[in-house]
């Protein structure tokens, strides 16, 4: 584990060097959504294969990069892409970046994904805020030695997900007239994807949307002491019912086109944290 950290440690402070700045907000991106901060003045690009001890996103629809800059008049970073068990990656090496967030100093996430609606009145393209989770994924990035330095043994979820941003994000869809639904995310390990015997039982146990992320870098960054806001954009309706298959072309669509309703989002949010 120290080894880990080290490696941290080192990833933090070569990007310290690029962008001395202490970001206000880190944003880590989801499925087609690398773009969600459009309104970012971009100070520099970083691809995560010259961070040091960076892992490396595998899936086409990440981008791999790291974007600094300032939104709002803040400076923030941008991770385009993440990482996902399903790739063979760790549970910490997933977390990796939210890590490096927490060693440059970043108090506030926003973290967004691509999941599939398990509510029938919601629709492909909208948008919902994370109220809670659910870990499904059998596997936790704080299992194993625990270092105290960077977080406690046992840190409490039960309010994982900070109700200032949520409100900052309410506030601004409802200027915008961006319709936003509320709900709870269930993260699966995959990368395959849900029978409808899986889907009940998704639904009987609480869910309203399902994914494969988000919950290990909001555990991690829970750990690490930071305010969280997550964002799912539905890109389809599971119906145990009536199901149908699910085009990874027509997800990406759907995810690519909500871009701008995202970027509306994160730069209410980071500007009501000024």
């Amino acid at each position: 584990m120290e080894h880990y950290w080290k490696q941290v440690e080192a990833a933090a402070a070569f990007v310290h060097k690029v962008f001395s700045k202490v970001p206000a907000v880190g944003v880590l991106a989801g499925t087609r959504l690398g773009d969600c901060a459009q309104s970012l003045s971009v100070e520099t690009v970083l691809d995560y294969a010259d961070i040091p001890s960076f892992p490396v996103s595998t899936v086409v629809s990440h981008a791999g990069r790291l974007v600094a800059g300032t939104l709002a008049g803040l400076p923030i970073l941008v991770f385009q892409g993440r990482f996902h068990l399903y790739e063979g990656y760790s549970a910490r090496e997933v977390t990796f970046p939210i890590r490096v967030l927490q060693k440059l100093g970043v108090k506030n996430l926003i973290v967004t994904n691509a999941a599939g609606g398990l509510k029938l009145d919601f629709k492909a393209g909208d948008l919902m805020l994370i109220r809670d989770h659910i870990n499904l994924t059998g596997v936790n990035p704080l299992a194993g030695p625990n270092s105290s330095a960077w977080g406690d043994r046992f840190p409490d979820m039960t309010r994982a997900y900070d109700s200032g941003m949520m409100q900052f994000a309410a506030d601004n869809c409802r200027k915008a007239g961006i319709p936003l639904r509320k709900g709870v995310y269930a993260g699966l390990l995959g990368p395959s994807l849900e029978t409808p015997a899986e889907i009940r039982f998704l639904k009987t146990i609480g869910a309203d949307a399902v994914g494969l992320s988000t919950v290990q870098e909001v555990i991690a960054a829970v750990h690490a002491g930071m305010k969280i806001m997550g964002l799912s954009i539905i890109t389809n309706i599971n119906n145990p019912d009536n199901p149908m298959p699910a085009s990874v072309e027509a997800i990406l669509d759907v995810a690519n086109q909500a871009v701008p309703k995202v970027d509306r989002i994160i730069y209410g949010i980071v500007d009501g944290l000024k």
